[in-house]
């Protein structure tokens, strides 16, 4: 199994069939899926449990960006928590009233809270980018399961590594974004996130035995 999980974020035009027999085709290859808000508006919530019931392995991950109050976060998981093993959320909506409320319902259904640390295009380096200190302090308070640290920018993997030292680092734009598969995962990545590359390819899995050379240059034999 690769550590890459998969995401989607379908345009209008990509049907719900599309996207499961990439699933089906990839199940079991790589370490899960990630789906975001454009599968969200396309599919509901039926579509998370088409995914679920495509592949019953590996992570299936809710990736919503949540930044609101405790209580509003809660409801949006609500609508999908039967079909997802993960959900994202942003740290800089901060701890009281929005993360600890998240994080502790997240706790009592047993699903894990993922973190974004910085995102992988280049405006974050104008906003999220001088606010890492704070953010550390939010992330470090709330402690996740896993947090999220970019590709684009392999520095920041590593400072990520170095400072959640307890967290599963998953790594955005590889691929379609500029970062070369394994990079992330050289500067101490757990999984890569990888988008379009693989996930509406006409033979995902080809696609993915393609790149797997760059995946392996930092993994032993047996992660892979």
């Amino acid at each position: 199994m690769y550590p890459v999980i998969v995401a989607f974020d379908p345009g209008r035009t990509v049907t719900l069939g599309v996207v499961l027999e990439s699933v089906k085709s990839l199940c079991g290859l790589v370490g899960g899926f990630k789906l975001g808000l454009p599968f969200l508006a396309l599919y509901g919530p039926r579509g998370f449990s088409e995914v679920r019931r495509s592949c019953g392995e590996g992570l299936v991950i809710a990736d919503f960006k949540l930044a609101d109050i405790g209580h509003v976060m809660r409801l949006v998981v609500e609508a999908v928590s039967g079909y997802i093993d993960a959900v994202i959320a942003h740290s800089f909506v901060g701890v009281e009233g929005a993360l600890r409320d998240l994080k502790e319902f997240l706790d009592s259904v047993g699903l894990k809270l993922i973190l974004v640390y910085n995102m992988s295009h280049s405006g974050a380096l104008e906003t999220m980018a001088p606010c890492r200190e704070r953010l550390r302090r939010v992330i470090s308070s709330i402690k996740p399961w896993g947090v999220v640290a970019p590709a684009t920018r392999p520095e920041e993997v590593k400072e990520a590594r170095n400072l959640f030292p307890w967290a599963k680092i998953l790594s955005p734009g590889v691929g379609a974004q500029g970062a070369k598969p394994g990079t992330a995962l050289c500067a101490g990545a757990d999984y890569e996130i990888i988008g379009r590359m693989l996930a509406y390819s006409r033979d995902p899995k080809a696609a993915l035995e393609s790149i797997a050379p760059g995946l392996k240059r930092c993994l032993g034999d047996s992660d892979a």
